[in-house]
């Protein structure tokens, strides 16, 4: 019994560093933005350049993601990682702008896609 708590102790170790060290500094810097931005026009032309940026970096991770990869993701062909977002897209505009269904669309067509055109 000691030995299978050890072992699911230890197995926990790198979600819980996760949780630790990536999630929950991410979740105070939002907690704080949260507070700033109470009040604020969300028209006003700050506001909407900022938005523009964020926009415009999340678009060239993606790009970067998608046609210059490395590692596991690497081996699934350029093709279906293109059609997986352009899929995704569709789905996120015919979803009402909805990123769940976006993602999900997006994970299942690489999902297919790795397992009918990988080798």
């Amino acid at each position: 019994m000691n030995a299978m708590l050890h072992a699911t102790l230890h197995d926990l170790g790198p979600v819980l560093a996760l949780i630790l060290f990536g999630f929950l500094p991410n979740e105070v810097w939002r907690l704080v933005g949260l507070m700033l931005v109470r009040g604020l026009d969300e028209k006003s032309q700050i506001i909407v350049w900022v938005r523009a940026v964020a926009t415009a970096m999340l678009a060239g991770v993606m790009a970067q993601l998608i046609l210059s990869t490395s590692g596991p993701l690497a081996g699934i062909p350029v093709g279906v990682r293109v059609g997986a977002a352009a899929l995704g897209f569709v789905a996120f505009m015919a979803a009402r702008r909805s990123v769940f269904v976006g993602v999900l669309t997006g994970e299942v067509v690489v999902l297919l896609g790795t397992y009918l055109f990988a080798a």
